[in-house]
C-alpha cells in the first residue's frame, strides 16, 4: 500500500516487530533507532538520559498501553565484538529499563533465527543449526551478562519451529537473603491483612535482576503497588540487592507472590506453582516471569528443596487459564562460589508472533511523547480495598474471577486478594466503570499522565 510505505519512510520512523509469551507482550525494535556506542551498560545508560522519549512513544499510549513490555536490539556491544555473544540487547518497559528479561529473551529467539537481514543482526549468517536436533544456539548478550539460547528450526535450519519451546540458560543465580522479616508499619497496612499481623516474612533471590519472593498467605492479598517501594527503602532489602560486580544492577526490580499449591503439572515436571508479578511501575507480567523463575529455582535450591535435574513447571493467571504455556526450569549447574551457592537454570516457553508496526511522530500530535491513564482510587490497594471500588458490570469472586468481555477468567484463585490483582492484570479495567445497563464504558476519575516531563 502506498500510503503505509510512504509513512513507513518518515524520518524518525521506529520499525518493530511485535511478540508475546504466554501473553506477554515484547514489542522489538529492530530498526529505526539512534546509534548508540560502547559497552552494553552505557549503551543503557544512553538510551535512557539520550533517547527515552523513544521508549515512551513505543511502550506508552497511545502506540502502546501500561503493561507493554520492549527489546532494542543491539548489533554492537563489547561481548559481541569479543566473540562471547552473537547479538545484544536492551530492555524497556513502563517504567524504565530491566536487566534480564525471559519472556522476551524466549521471543527474542525466534526473531533472531527467523530474520535473515545483515543489518539487523549481523553474524545471523554465522548461527550453525544442528541437523540432528533441528535447532540452533545463540548468545544474547543482556544487561546481566550473556544468556545461552537453544531455538527449535525447520529441518533446513532456516526459521524457527513454533511447535517447540525456546530454552534458555541463566547467568548465575543465587539466593541473597532467607526468611527476612519486614515489619508493616500502620500507616503501610492494607485491609486484607490479619490484624494481629505486624510483619511479613519474604525471600530476595538474583535471576538477572533482584527479586522479592512473598507467599500469598503472608499478604493476605496481591497488591503490591505501594509494597514494593515500601521494600525498596527498608535496610534489610537494601542489604540484599547488591549485586557483586555491577553497580548498576543493585536494585529491587520486582515482587513476586506465589501460591505454591496452585498450578497444573505437565507430564515432564515434578510438579508446579503459580506467581503474580509486580514490575516497574505498578506493571503485571501475563508470563510467569522467565527471570524469576531462574531467581526462584535458585532460591528453592538454597532452601534445599530443588535439585539439579529436577524440573519444576511456573504458571502466570494466563497460563492457568488457557491451561498452556507454563515455564518448565531446572538447574542444570550448582556451585559454592564466594560463600554462597550459585547456579545456572535451564527456562523453556514458546513465543508467538502478533504483527509488526512502524511508528512515527507526525508534527502537531500532543500526545506522540506518550501518556498514561490511570483511577488514583483504585491504584493504591494498599490505601484502597478494590472490594468497594467502582466495578459495577464486573464480575469478581474469590474463587472464580472473571473479567466481562473475554479477556480473562482466572480459575481456583484461592487467596481473596487475587480479585484485586487480576482486575490490575487485565490491563485497567478497574480503571472505568462500566455502564451496565447502556453497555459503554464510562471513564470516572481517571488521571491522565504525560510523559513529556
Amino acid at each position: 500500500m502506498d500510503l503505509a510505505q510512504s509513512l513507513a519512510r518518515l524520518p524518525g520512523t521506529v520499525h518493530c516487530i511485535d511478540m508475546h509469551t504466554t501473553g506477554e507482550p515484547t514489542r522489538i525494535i529492530y530498526a529505526g533507532y539512534p546509534a548508540l556506542t560502547g559497552p552494553l551498560l552505557a549503551q543503557r545508560d544512553q538510551a535512557r538520559e539520550l533517547h527515552d522519549h523513544i521508549r515512551k512513544q513505543t511502550m506508552l499510549e497511545p502506540r502502546g498501553h501500561p503493561a507493554m513490555y520492549g527489546a532494542i536490539v543491539r548489533p554492537e556491544t563489547e561481548l559481541v565484538r569479543s566473540g562471547e555473544a552473537d547479538v545484544g540487547v536492551l530492555f524497556t518497559h513502563n517504567e524504565g529499563y530491566s536487566t534480564m528479561c525471559g519472556h522476551a529473551t524466549i521471543a527474542l529467539g525466534r526473531f533472531l533465527v527467523d530474520t535473515h537481514d545483515q543489518a539487523v543482526f549481523p553474524r545471523r549468517a554465522q548461527l550453525n543449526p544442528d541437523p540432528q536436533t533441528q535447532s540452533v544456539k545463540l548468545n544474547l548478550h543482556a544487561p546481566c551478562g550473556v544468556v545461552h539460547l537453544t531455538v527449535p528450526t525447520t529441518p533446513d535450519g532456516t526459521r524457527s519451529d513454533p511447535s517447540r519451546p525456546v530454552s534458555f540458560l541463566s547467568t548465575r543465580a543465587y539466593a541473597t537473603a532467607l526468611q527476612v522479616t519486614i515489619p508493616i508499619p500502620p500507616e503501610a497496612r492494607w485491609p486484607e491483612l490479619p490484624a494481629a499481623k505486624d510483619s511479613i516474612v519474604l525471600d530476595v533471590s538474583y535471576g538477572g535482576a533482584f527479586y522479592a519472593i512473598v507467599d500469598t498467605a503472608e499478604l493476605g492479598f496481591a497488591g503490591l503497588t505501594n509494597l514494593k517501594p515500601y521494600l525498596m527503602g527498608r535496610p534489610e532489602i537494601i542489604a540484599a540487592v547488591q549485586h557483586p560486580h555491577e553497580p548498576r544492577l543493585s536494585y529491587l526490580y520486582s515482587v513476586m507472590i506465589v501460591d505454591a499449591a496452585l498450578g497444573a503439572r505437565p507430564a515432564n515436571v515434578l510438579g508446579a506453582e503459580t506467581g503474580l508479578c509486580y514490575f516497574a511501575d505498578n506493571q503485571i507480567d501475563r508470563s510467569p516471569t522467565g527471570s524469576c523463575v531462574t531467581a526462584r529455582m535458585a532460591l528453592a535450591h538454597a532452601k534445599g528443596v530443588r535439585p539439579v535435574g529436577q524440573r519444576w513447571a511456573y504458571h502466570s493467571l494466563v497460563s492457568n487459564h488457557f491451561g498452556e504455556g507454563s515455564f518448565s526450569a531446572e538447574i542444570v549447574e550448582a556451585a559454592d562460589v564466594g560463600g554462597r551457592r550459585e547456579v545456572i537454570v535451564q527456562v523453556e516457553g514458546r513465543g508467538f508472533y502478533t504483527g509488526c508496526a512502524s511508528f512515527m511522530i507526525e508534527e502537531n500530535d500532543i500526545t506522540s511523547s506518550g501518556f498514561t491513564m490511570e483511577n488514583p482510587r483504585t491504584r493504591g490497594i494498599l490505601r484502597h480495598d478494590l472490594q468497594h471500588a467502582p466495578l459495577k458490570g464486573i464480575a469478581i469472586d474469590i474463587r472464580q474471577i472473571i473479567i466481562h468481555g473475554g479477556i480473562v477468567h482466572g480459575q481456583g484463585i484461592r487467596e481473596v486478594g487475587l480479585r484485586a490483582a487480576v482486575v490490575q492484570a487485565v490491563g485497567g479495567l478497574g480503571d472505568l466503570q462500566r455502564d451496565a445497563a447502556g453497555g459503554g464504558v464510562a471513564a470516572e476519575g481517571l488521571v491522565v499522565a504525560d510523559a513529556r516531563g
